[in-house]
């Protein structure tokens, strides 16, 4: 099979898989056009966006987490298709009591301050149902939320966040922050006041604005097994709460955006479209600053956690009065006195989504640059949780499980990294981490025949050797032989700026990152409404993902499928031996291919062999797969063929 190398995004990607692209890219452009859905229910509950919902969850790591009712995704899994479409559909409308979900299962999440976060865990079926809504309710939300917000958004992250921030301190010369802490805010969302806000983003499906209501009203049950009826609030753990809270806090964006930087002033002038998809503004901000007493404030929100940028103390003073006073009054927010503060970065470091961040003047006279470090909590956080799986993978000294561990640290290594790498100073904050670390593997692999802490071990892979290559800090364990990534061993990255012509939901915007399917999608649409008779949807979902991965074309030929009754979906391992219908064990293969497999006698065999033209590479394929099903391998000798155990 070719190589795959196109641009993919798993979520659009599913889209495509299921036909939704095109139902969703509307929705986006109505909601642009400020058009009204009454009607939404109908697409909600519609098969292909109920099938597409259980194959964006299925790879959530916590989908394998149960709810009170103590059951997980792989419940779900062993389910016919159409029985998990009338299942959703019955529980939304089928009670005549409407749509009630289970009680949600609270559970404390501790924090690096010693406190706890609470989780909300919904029962599968409401994750699923919810799933269903958030897919519908993304794209009408996504062409009304402000740019300015970077959380739990389509193709939006930490590093946009951070890359705007660097900007408005470096480029923008807006020095004076503003750190907002709103207390308890997913336990303090105002439920009326939330439904208000989805009214006015055009949302006018009554059933759905029911259904939202009840998931808001959804009873707790917590540790102890009492339940609570929440009266405000949305739970953290649910799929719907993060749209939700971008819901909330879109209000704000726009009115913090309405006092500067998309004044009515700036109407007047002249403006000018830029590569990126933004608009400049300059001339209308030079005259509001020239002739106006307008205050300059800029916010750069991220979820719930959010910063305002100030050209001066005087205004930040005043804004944050306004801003807690807006926040009281039209949100009914709290903001937490004791952790909102007003920084002077020049003097300062002010604190966002882990990193400490103020300016400096590399030279006397010289522009203000930006200085930042991972801040003092989250390195003692990453350095706690790294010394601990040190100590644990140390324990298991001469254990299969030494081995396994130090691949689970390697892994947690790369994810500080990758995270942090866009703090200018991140390579000396994690020498500190390296230090501790390397001082405690030294002492405890020590041993005495010698230490196991070595310098030389198995052959690097290519990113491996791309990545820590040339470093002089990598050790491995003598006898795992497994490397140790020196976390101190990366280099700083400037963050990427979003792309505001980036959007999931228009085909221009797609282009930029996304690839369409290179795949007959006519044949594809064939084979997600073949009819599947008994199989589960686990099967079924898969099925469609195979066809994409492998190109629309046979496994073992690589021949192109011509008809949708060519292509069977062969189990690697028989289901009557234990194997099941998870992707690693499927593949898809031609119908004749099919029939070689489980084949058993010479003539037919032969048959089969000569009706394909199986070359020995094709051949090989046969034998791998045939030797899984624990059938005999078929010989090739000079021009005969014979059946043989003696598996190569």
């Amino acid at each position: 099979m070719p190589k795959d190398t196109r641009h993919c995004i798993d979520s659009l990607r599913h889209n495509e898989y299921y036909d939704m692209q095109d139902v969703y890219d509307e929705l986006y452009k109505k909601s642009k056009e400020n058009s009204e859905f009454p009607k939404l229910m109908d697409i909600i509950l519609s098969e292909n966006n109920i099938l597409l919902a259980y194959r964006n969850i299925k790879t959530n790591g916590g989908s394998i987490t149960p709810g009170t009712d103590n059951r997980n995704i792989k419940d779900i899994a062993k389910m016919q298709p159409n029985e998990v479409v009338e299942m959703v559909r019955y529980i939304v409308r089928g009670s005549k009591h409407g749509y009630r979900p289970k009680p949600v299962r609270r559970k404390e999440i501790p924090k690096p301050n010693g406190t706890t976060r609470p989780l909300g865990i919904p029962c599968i079926w409401d994750r699923l149902i919810q799933q269903c809504i958030e897919q519908v309710m993304e794209p009408i939300c996504e062409a009304k939320f402000s740019n300015n917000s970077f959380g739990f958004r389509p193709n939006r992250s930490v590093e946009h966040a951070i890359s705007r921030t660097y900007r408005m301190l470096q480029m923008s010369n807006l020095h004076y922050v503003i750190e907002f802490d709103i207390k308890g805010f997913f336990d303090n969302v105002d439920h009326s006041k939330l439904i208000k806000q989805i009214w006015a983003l055009g949302i006018r499906d009554k059933e759905l604005i029911y259904v939202i209501r009840q998931i808001l009203k959804a009873p707790i049950k917590m540790p102890d097994g009492t339940l609570i009826k929440p009266s405000k609030g949305t739970p953290q753990g649910g799929i719907l709460s993060p749209l939700l809270a971008n819901i909330v806090l879109n209000e704000l964006d726009h009115w913090v955006e309405s006092q500067f930087q998309y004044s009515k002033v700036t109407d007047n002038y002249s403006q000018r479209p830029q590569k990126n998809g933004t608009v400049d503004r300059g001339h209308g901000y030079r005259a509001i600053r020239e002739s106006t007493n307008l205050k300059e404030l800029w916010i750069v929100r991220y979820a719930d956690d959010f910063r305002i940028f100030c050209k001066n103390e005087q205004d930040a003073l005043k804004s944050k009065i306004a801003i807690e006073k807006w926040l009281k009054e039209r949100l009914k927010l709290d903001i937490s006195q004791e952790k909102t503060r007003i920084v002077n970065t020049r003097k300062k470091s002010m604190e966002f989504l882990g990193f400490s961040i103020k300016v400096h003047r590399k030279k006397k006279n010289s522009k203000y640059v930006v200085d930042s470090h991972i801040s003092q909590k989250a390195l003692k956080d990453k350095g706690e949780k790294l010394a601990n799986q040190v100590k644990k993978f140390c324990s298991y000294q001469g254990s299969d499980k030494e081995a396994k561990e130090v691949v689970v640290y390697n892994s947690m290594v790369l994810g500080i990294q990758n995270y942090y790498r866009i703090a200018t100073n991140v390579a000396s904050d994690l020498s500190r981490i390296q230090n501790r670390n390397h001082r405690i593997m030294y002492n405890r692999l020590n041993t005495q025949r010698g230490n196991r802490l070595v310098k030389q071990g198995r052959p690097l892979t290519d990113i491996e050797k791309k990545r820590y290559g040339k470093s002089k800090s990598l050790r491995y364990i003598k006898g795992t032989r497994e490397p140790i990534y020196p976390i101190y061993y990366v280099q700083f990255k400037n963050p990427i700026a979003f792309n505001q012509r980036i959007c999931p939901y228009t085909k221009e915007g797609r282009a930029i990152i996304h690839d369409k399917l290179g795949i007959n999608c006519t044949m594809m649409y064939q084979l997600m409404n073949q009819k599947i008779g008994s199989s589960s949807i686990e099967y079924y979902d898969n099925r469609i993902s195979l066809y994409s991965a492998q190109w629309g074309k046979c496994y073992v030929t690589n021949k192109e499928f011509l008809s949708v009754d060519d292509i069977h979906c062969h189990h690697k391992k028989a289901k009557h031996r234990g194997g099941t219908d998870e992707y690693s064990n499927l593949v898809l293969v031609d119908k004749d291919v099919h029939k070689l497999l489980h084949a058993n006698k010479l003539e037919t065999i032969e048959y089969y062999i000569n009706l394909l033209n199986i070359k020995s590479t094709e051949l090989r394929k046969v034998n791998r797969l045939r030797q899984l099903l624990e059938l005999p391998i078929i010989v090739k000798e000079r021009k005969s063929l014979k059946l043989s155990y003696k598996y190569e």
